[in-house]
């Protein structure tokens, strides 16, 4: 499959994105910079991993370091901390590891083989573990971040623990990444539309970034099932 171009659907999202901030800012009579570049840098660095190009990481180191702020004005500790502590981090390890899994970082160096990350999948067993570990990880962060007052506990525990395997699964390009991050990114959505309606910062451009990453999860889904049957099934 040839992703040296983006396609129509990629470019819709990344128009999207942009006129839904202006749009926005506009209605609402504000510029919220930091939440708009924070939407735009992280709706890039999404499409690009939908892509398996390694460049998302670059669009995702100034993602989650806004994110991480915006989130902590929010009272959404879990998340401010998940992006501080992990995803930071998680940009300079995910880079190592998509060059060592093939990710060329420009149609040159590729050649033939082609820019793309060489992705894997699990096995249904695998797959069984994956999502009841996710389970009781939620209910106890949850629990956790209610005793520390989080105002959504169990939404902030689910998109934090969610969050953090699926960026494991990221790096080490699973593609049941994308079935994590479509839960994540639905949950987010509606933790953020709460934020909207408690009058918070930067809660309506977070709304419009959520809602633009849950679409891409779902293409992401697409294309990665297409990526993992593609590699060598001795990578799983």
């Amino acid at each position: 499959m040839n992703n040296k171009v983006l396609s129509l659907y990629d470019w819709f999202l990344i128009a999207g994105v942009i006129v839904s901030n202006v749009v926005y800012s506009l209605l609402t009579g504000t510029m919220d910079v930091l939440g708009s570049m924070a939407a735009i840098t992280g709706v890039l660095c999404v499409v690009l991993v939908a892509k398996g190009s390694i460049w998302n990481y670059l669009f995702g180191l100034v993602n989650v370091s806004l994110y991480a702020y915006i989130s902590y004005k929010a009272s959404l500790y879990g998340d401010a901390a998940l992006n501080a502590l992990y995803y930071l981090p998680m940009q300079f390890i995910g880079w190592w590891q998509w060059r060592r899994r093939g990710a060329a970082m420009s149609a040159a160096e590729a050649g033939d083989s082609g820019v793309q990350v060489k992705a894997r999948r699990f096995t249904w067993k695998q797959r069984a573990i994956l999502f009841l570990g996710c389970a009781v990880a939620v209910v106890a962060v949850g629990f956790l971040l209610k005793h520390v007052g989080d105002p959504q506990p169990f939404k902030d525990s689910t998109t934090t623990v969610l969050s953090i395997v699926a960026q494991a699964l990221m790096a080490l390009a699973f593609m049941e990444q994308w079935a994590l991050w479509i839960i994540t990114n639905i949950v987010s959505v509606i933790m953020w539309s709460i934020c909207v309606a408690r009058g918070e910062a930067h809660a309506g451009v977070m709304v419009i970034m959520w809602t633009f990453y849950l679409l891409n999860s779902l293409n992401g889904f697409r294309v990665w099932i297409g990526l993992s049957n593609s590699s060598d099934s001795k990578d799983r």
